[in-house]
Parts: C-alpha cells; structure tokens; sequence
C-alpha cells in the first residue's frame, strides 16, 4: 500500500506571502495544504517542485515578497493558492550604488574554532595545497593540442615513477594572440594566467610552453621575480620554458621529448614532498552555484554559508563571487564590510562591472537561465537572494578584482568580484589561490576543475538520488527534515577537511574537468 504524499511548502520568512513547493513533482490543482505556512489552502493551480504558490491574494502591482524581500512585482491580481511563475511579475529594478549602508552591521561576535586540522602540502611561501600537481602553463591556444599529447605521455611514462604526485595538469586557454593585448582590461586574463600558475596546488613549480611568435609572451606573462626558482639557474632568468619554435626542435617528436624532458625535475621535486598536519586556517575555499533551482537559497547554499562561518572562525579563508548573482543584494554587501573602505571596495567592483554589461547592451536579468527558472527562480532578484546566502554571515574582510591572487594576510571572508558563469568564475578562483572549491547544484552539472578539488552539494533529495556518483553531498536533506542547516553545515566542513586531506572527490574519481576560461573584457582583434 502506498503511503499518501504529504504536501509541503516551504516559505522562507514569517512576511514573505508566496512559499515553494517542496514535493517532488510538484503538486496538483485540487490539493489542500495540510501543515505550515499554507495550512488550510487550497492549489488552484498544479505547482511544479520549487515553484512559488501565494499564500493571500497579491494585488496588481503589489510586492512579491520571498526572503521578506521584493522578488517582483505582480502585473495583475494573483488569488491565493495560485502558481506565481515568471509571467506574472516585473523584475524590481536593480538598487543604485550611492547612498548605500556602508559598514554599518556589526560582526558577529564569534570564539575563534580550534583544533581542526588537514592533511596538507605546505610550500616555501607560506601557502598549502590540498593537491600535489604539476601545472604546465601555456602561453598561447596554439600549442594546446602538443602540451595535450605530452602531458598524455607524461601521465603514461612518468608519472608511475612519480607515486606522490596526483597528476599532471596542462594549462590550456583561449588567450594569447588575436587580442588587443595592450587595451583597456587586457590585463585581467594575463595577471589571471600568471596567478593561476602559482597556485597553492602546483608545488611552486612553474614550467611554460611558448609557440613563439604569440603577443603574449612569457616574459610578459612571467617576468622574472614573479615565481619561484628551485634550480640553479640566475633569478634574473624567465620561467623553464619550452618554445616549440626554437630551432633546436625538429620535428614534432622533438617538441614532445623536450617537455617530457623537462617535466622530470619539476616531477622529483614535487614527488619528494609529503603531507603534513596543518591547521583549518590553511583552507582557501571558494564557493560557487551553478545549475540553481529554487532549493539552493532553501538548502544547500544555507548549509555551504554555515560551512563558510566555521571555516572564518578557523582563520581560514573563504571566497565568495558571482558579481550578478549578488548585485540585487548590494546593501548586504557593503552593510556587512568590515570597513568602509572595503565597502567601497565593493561598489567599485560592481560599478566597473555595471558599465561593462552596459557596453554589451545587456544588464543583470540576462544571467537566469531556463533551466533556472524551470527549476522555480522567476527571475535574477529572486536567484541572488538565494545566492549570497552561501557567503555565511561574516563581516566581508577585503575585496578581490578579477584576476587577483589573495595575499599571505588576507584571511576570513572576501568577495572576489568575478562574472557568474560557472567556468570563468571557477578560473577566476583559482587564480586567486583557491585549494578547494565548494560548489552547489539544484538542476544538476557535472562541473569540476582538474586543478583543484570539487566538493559538488546537491539541493534536492532527488537530485542526489540519480546522480548519486556526481554528487557529493545531499543538503535536500534539510527539506526532507532529515537534517538541520547546522549539522549540514558542519558535515561538509567535516567533509571539506576530509578532502583536502587527499580524499577524491566523485569528479577526481570520473576525471571530470570543465577547462579554464579567461575572462577577457578588451576586445578580440
């Protein structure tokens, strides 16, 4: 016998007048609430999962309220009991960045968390990677495909010899010739290929792959005393390059023998290294969304911003991004700056990134994807409440620009200002030594990052169930009552420490890898 479906809606905030249905597959026109905030009413319409159903009747042009915050407006009378979808709302217009609280929310008034620790590579420089791999930067697009086959080869020949070290990673991009390298934001991906190169992860080995004739050169791309040297050669000396068109290489083989050749010392060092047990405030951790649903503000970015707030009272690091997933809660941002210069950090960041959409014509409500708003997220305003929920409930200690690379000191929670798409903003991260990513789904992707580890949350139960070998944690577990958004949180914190110790994620497992994409505003030539 079948045991009845219990319909449930979840409403985020005693005032919000709409909730989320919770029921997988959603429910049907007819049904009663029995429970909670919509107790007694009765669906007029069929509710898919996540979606949104009035509690009251909403009048024409009255505020749709989740998170007690406007997340449209209704353009026309919305009876109780109705599905409250995308069509029947104007998007509220984006906040201004004058006249903005500006470190004006107290910080909580945390005991610092001690004893936690992982097992971790610690590098000359103070930094420690939870991964022991050698990076094989590139310079240009055009020897991709030789570094692919020598990095093949490498894997195949070398790496057997080589048991402690994890991998071997080839730096692959689409910049470096065909740009205007010299305009305006031109720099962003350069100082982003050079910071992603000295990640915590790598070793402090720095091994480059030239064409030759590429504007983008690695004198420019690693000018000397930008990197460590762990030979004998001069200070003063580039980077251990390879340039496939120096005269020595004849023939193609020759190009590949020459990179295996010189992976061999970078690889005896890094395999000479062991772990050691280092305390929680060594994690860097950058937090993510991709795929959202309206589960994630309910479930997994709660959880995620819980982890966040014990990994800050750790004195670790946490990074949160996403500049149009946050834009709508601007003054969340700069009332929970640390100071005020930090806020105005922030309105920096999102201003420059304001005037970049508008040359592209575009504003913030192009970031929502369909399968977003399939998922129940109406439009960006409702999405970016949900989203910056991960970010914890830290005073925000320093402000990134894209491409930046975090400094020794800068610790607690920082707002690197990076665009939302999944991939850039995953680069982006690791440029700013990122040595493990959190990363949050409700729709489902199999995103990962070769350089770094992806701990993958699932929103929904249903979720986790069918890509139960690419989730790694099921936080739908908080709207099934099976856990609370604390234990949540301290189970992935348990979990992030457990994985930058060396344990696989499922993405490390299946070698699933999305590649680096650069963020790139100047033009292409």
């Amino acid at each position: 016998m079948n045991t009845p479906i219990r319909p449930l809606a979840i409403r985020m905030h005693p005032d919000d007048n709409v909730a989320i249905i919770a029921n997988d597959g959603g429910l049907p026109a007819g049904t009663v609430m029995p429970e909670g905030p919509a107790t007694g009413l009765v669906l007029r319409d069929k509710v898919p999962q996540g979606h949104k159903v009035a509690l009251t009747d909403i009048a024409a042009g009255q505020d749709v309220l989740r998170y007690n915050v406007p997340v449209g407006y209704a353009r026309e009378a919305i009876a109780a009991g109705r599905w409250v979808h995308e069509r029947l709302l104007d998007i509220p217009a984006a906040r201004e960045l004058q006249g903005l609280p500006m470190a004006t929310q107290p910080a909580p008034a945390w005991a610092p968390l001690e004893g936690h620790t992982f097992e971790g590579y610690v590098n000359a420089d103070g930094s420690v990677g939870t991964r022991n791999l050698l990076a094989i930067t590139t310079t240009v697009q055009c020897v991709a495909g030789v570094v692919k086959i020598a990095v093949e080869r490498i894997e195949r020949e070398l790496l057997p010899l080589y048991p402690n070290v994890d991998g071997v990673v080839g730096l692959e991009h689409s910049y470096g010739c065909g740009v205007a390298i010299d305009a305006p934001g031109a720099e962003i991906p350069i100082r982003t290929l050079r910071n992603i190169s000295l990640n915590p992860n790598f070793g402090g080995e720095v091994m480059v792959v030239s064409l030759g004739c590429e504007k983008l050169q690695p004198s420019r791309l690693l000018p000397p005393g930008s990197f460590p040297i762990h030979d004998s050669r001069d200070k003063e000396q580039g980077p251990d390059l390879v340039c496939l068109q120096d005269d020595e290489h004849v023939g193609f083989m020759s190009m590949i023998d020459n990179i295996v050749q010189r992976a061999k010392p970078h690889l005896e060092r890094l395999n000479a290294r062991k772990r050691q047990t280092v305390p929680a405030s060594a994690l860097v951790v950058g937090v993510q969304c991709g795929g959202s649903d309206a589960f994630s503000g309910v479930t997994a970015n709660p959880a995620v911003g819980y982890m966040a707030d014990l990994i800050v009272r750790s004195g670790g690091t946490v990074m949160f991004s996403e500049n149009t997933e946050v834009r709508d809660a601007v003054e969340q941002l700069t009332s929970r700056s640390a100071t005020q210069a930090v806020a105005e950090d922030v309105v920096r960041e999102l201003g420059w990134y304001d005037q970049y959409l508008d040359r592209g014509r575009v504003d913030r409500t192009a970031n929502t994807t369909p399968g977003n708003k399939a998922g129940g997220l109406s439009n960006i305003a409702e999405k970016a409440m949900g989203s910056i929920i991960k970010s914890g409930s830290g005073a925000i200690a320093s402000v990134l620009a894209p491409g930046d690379k975090l400094k020794p000191d800068q610790k607690g929670l920082v707002f690197a200002a990076t665009p939302a798409s999944d991939f850039i903003c995953g680069t982006l991260q690791l440029a700013a030594g990122m040595n493990v990513h959190v990363f949050t789904t409700g729709r489902g992707t199999p995103y990962g990052l070769q350089a770094c580890p992806v701990v993958k949350v699932a929103t929904r139960s249903d979720l986790a169930r069918r890509w139960h070998d690419l989730m790694d944690f099921n936080a739908g577990q908080i709207a099934d009552g099976e856990m609370t958004i604390e234990d949540a949180g301290w189970a992935l914190f348990r979990m992030l420490l457990e994985t930058a110790s060396g344990k696989r994620t499922w993405a490390e497992h299946w070698k699933l890898h999305n590649a680096l994409v650069l963020f790139n505003p100047a033009p292409i030539t």
